[in-house]
């Protein structure tokens, strides 16, 4: 059964409509929250970086819980932005397998990737999260959280190791995304929460916001201690 999807008409195939993500976040909030503002087993999951002001912003505008759900996409050899996959905390893998036939990889160095991105998991677990265990989502209802989809793995990964853990419901939140990767994730979550949808071939998330930056960790960390998480140590993730 496909996702029910709410979306901002207005917003529709428009670029630049927020200033930033926690404009963003409060635009997402005004959307969710007739649904759940105080629901009951409810848990916002943030993606780090980019998805971590959306998370608090969400969290804190429905006053809920937050946490962060580590996942990392596989970099493009030469193209370190873009990815033809994802891995999760856990260890599980998912592949565009379509664009890794485009782009002809090798088994090694589809390997060499992936085992880089898991050291990388786990570095960023324990300083993002000190190493904290996951939460319980079992029977609960989570709102994944991140500032925009672009192919759609990333948040494909997540979605299915949360699955797994027990929660008995998703529902993805996020600003902006592309038609397509609407269409992508529809049928495995409950429901999607998305203000700007945007059809066409070409798609980048920058292009919601008229202020954008990539995170770096010293803001997020910030973030994080701001909303009422354990201060962190030194490290050298990314």
């Amino acid at each position: 059964m496909a996702a029910k999807i709410y979306e901002v008409s207005g917003l529709r195939d428009k670029r630049f409509v927020f200033k930033g993500r926690d404009d963003a976040a409060k635009v997402l909030s005004e959307m969710l929250n007739p649904y759940y503002e105080k629901a009951k087993d409810t848990l916002v999951l943030a993606i780090p970086s980019g998805g971590v002001p959306i998370g608090l912003g969400v969290a804190k505008g429905l006053s809920l819980p937050v946490d962060l759900v580590i996942v990392r996409k596989i970099p493009i050899p030469g193209n370190p932005e873009a990815g033809f996959g994802a891995v999760t905390l856990d260890g599980d893998v998912l592949l565009n397998n379509e664009l890794v036939a485009l782009l002809r990889l090798s088994q090694k160095e589809i390997e060499d990737k992936i085992t880089n991105v898991k050291s990388d998991l786990q570095e960023r677990n324990r300083f993002f999260r000190l190493g904290r265990p996951f939460p319980n989502v079992i029977n609960k209802t989570i709102l994944m959280a991140d500032d925009g989809i672009a192919s759609g793995y990333t948040m494909l990964a997540c979605i299915e190791s949360i699955r797994r853990k027990g929660a008995s419901k998703i529902v993805v939140a996020v600003p902006t995304a592309p038609e397509h990767s609407i269409s992508r994730i529809s049928p495995i979550v409950e429901e999607i929460f998305c203000p700007n949808i945007r059809t066409g071939q070409y798609f980048a998330v920058a292009e919601a916001y008229s202020e954008w930056y990539d995170l770096d960790r010293h803001e997020v960390l910030a973030r994080l201690q701001e909303a009422g998480f354990p201060k962190t140590f030194n490290s050298r993730a990314d």
